[in-house]
């Protein structure tokens, strides 16, 4: 049997050639944080990310998963439980109203700044053309994906720092 990789977790593959992958991550498997808006791929409400890139859900059926990595919004939160430096950033700048376009916003952010750790604001607004809010204005939005970016290169450097200290008290 084929499997598909869902935030982490191996599960049996979808076998319906039909099925859609956000119907499979919703209804199947109970991952209702992909949200379904237009079913046409022209506002991002469902966007998930297959092999680290973002891609709309309603767009790729859930049979080309098969052997696949797929992170949702519900797999973004840290092992420990705390949330990915994309979320808090999010909320910290009022990144988020309704919250409809959320998971969609924070998987295409996570993408990007997997890619380019320093986007400029035309790296941000391109990344997220695909995405569509009616509430915030998007302004909150990137200076969000920037908090975000920062935060990340912050842990990054960190991380580096502490595994080059390590190295020197093991030598």
């Amino acid at each position: 049997m084929s499997t598909t990789y869902v935030n982490g977790r191996s599960i049996p593959a979808a076998t319906q050639p039909n099925t859609l992958l956000v119907h499979w991550l919703r209804d199947a498997l109970g991952l209702t944080g992909t949200h379904l808006g237009c079913d046409t791929a022209q506002c991002g409400a469902c966007t998930v990310l297959l092999d680290g890139l973002a891609v709309k859900s309603c767009s790729v059926l859930a049979v080309q998963a098969s052997g696949r990595h797929v992170t949702t919004v519900e797999g973004l939160a840290r092992p420990d439980g705390t949330l990915h430096p994309v979320q808090d950033a999010f909320i910290a700048c009022h990144g988020l109203q309704c919250g409809f376009c959320t998971p969609g916003m924070l998987m295409s952010t996570v993408a990007l700044l997997a890619q380019n750790p320093r986007p400029s604001e035309a790296d941000v607004v391109q990344a997220l053309e695909g995405n569509l809010c009616r509430c915030t204005g998007y302004v909150n939005i990137v200076a969000a994906v920037h908090q975000a970016a920062a935060t990340l290169r912050q842990e990054a450097a960190t991380l580096q720092q502490e595994s080059t200290t390590l190295s020197q008290e093991t030598a």
